[in-house]
């Protein structure tokens, strides 16, 4: 067990249970909304880049039976947070954690092509705005020698031909992601998540060329006008529903 005071939540209803640090980095609604628009199968493999405490890498595992999960983050302290959660969740044998860097992965990652690839990298470029005197806060919220640019390339060259490449990012920043998405060679799409968070898609195109139009979604409304969730969001967050995002 690792020494860091925890604390054990609940997501998705209660159906993943969630062991994170009490202070510092945690989970809120981000990493659910990003599992959700995951279009996986049964029997597919999924890399989650900056897992963290593995709480989107979890919550696929249950929203999908039968899809295997694998997380990889810098802080190894919250590997073992996350090798934890698996294991209470009794998910151990189809969700693995590493610990190690997009920009030198270990060997498990480096050598494999994964059917899709989801990622909620820093918001922030480095340099700019606030940064938080929490060391798991600030590397999780501002970028580092992996800049945006890199999180794409990475997740893109992980990524099967045919595969989906997610990511969820500051809506302001959306944009910016698609294009590097298309860049790297995949066709993408934007959904926005109310005013603040976008879903962003990419199909890995089989040529590597991928249209350089960016497909702009209806999105998905998460609060009502009281500051309530809403129907969709409660189905999404609560209830384990999915996320249908088509670049195509």
């Amino acid at each position: 067990m690792t020494e860091i005071a925890t604390s054990l939540d609940e997501l998705l209803g209660g159906r993943v249970r969630l062991i994170q640090p009490q202070g510092g980095l945690r989970a809120a609604i981000d990493p659910v909304l990003l599992a959700a628009a995951i279009p996986v199968k049964s029997g597919e493999q999924v890399l989650e880049a900056g897992c963290g405490t593995g709480a989107a890498a979890l919550c696929l595992a249950a929203r999908v039976a039968g899809v295997r999960v694998v997380g990889l983050d810098l802080q190894a302290d919250l590997v073992a947070l996350a090798r934890e959660s698996a294991s209470l969740n009794a998910m151990s044998g189809r969700v693995a954690f590493f610990a190690g860097d997009i920009l030198a992965p270990p060997p498990q990652i480096a050598e494999t092509q994964f059917d899709h690839v989801m990622a909620n990298p820093p918001y922030m470029r480095a340099g700019s705005g606030h940064v938080s005197p929490d060391r798991s806060r600030a590397l999780a919220s501002v970028e580092g020698a992996a800049d945006l640019a890199s999180w794409v390339r990475f997740c893109v060259g992980r990524t099967q031909p045919g595969g989906s490449v997610t990511f969820i990012h500051r809506a302001d920043r959306a944009a910016e992601v698609a294009a590097l998405l298309v860049a790297a060679g995949a066709e993408a799409a934007i959904c926005p998540l109310g005013p603040k968070r976008a879903l962003i898609q990419g199909i890995k195109t089989v040529a590597g060329l991928a249209r350089q139009s960016i497909r702009h979604l209806p999105g998905l409304v998460l609060h009502e006008a009281n500051g309530a969730f809403s129907t969709g969001a409660e189905a999404v967050l609560r209830h384990g529903q999915g996320l249908v995002i088509t670049p195509r």
